[in-house]
């Protein structure tokens, strides 16, 4: 699919680009031979084929969800300057 210099207008106003009247050969240019690739891919041969979610088709592996710290609030809040039922408390800092 080959795209003129009216379509690159409007492609342009449509996406709210600037293109300078000097830019607009190129772009069009540029833009033709982008659709260009996408038809050639569209003409592979997929048939047959399932889709996949991931190109390697890889499955992560998982660690098991277990605890590994220990629960150290009490001791970390024992050294703060001020607490009140397990938070922070913290200065004022906007009025």
């Amino acid at each position: 699919m080959a795209l003129d210099k009216e379509d690159v207008v409007k492609i342009a106003h449509l996406a709210r680009l600037q293109v300078a009247d000097s830019e607009i050969d190129a772009t069009t240019e540029r833009l033709s031979s982008i659709l260009g690739m996408i038809e050639q891919l569209q003409a592979a041969p997929t048939d047959g084929i399932e889709p996949m979610a991931h190109p390697t088709d890889a499955v992560q592996r998982l660690r098991e969800d277990v605890v590994t710290e220990s629960n150290h609030r009490d001791q970390y809040q024992s050294i703060a300057p001020a607490t009140e039922d397990g938070l922070y408390l913290v200065p004022q800092v906007i009025e």
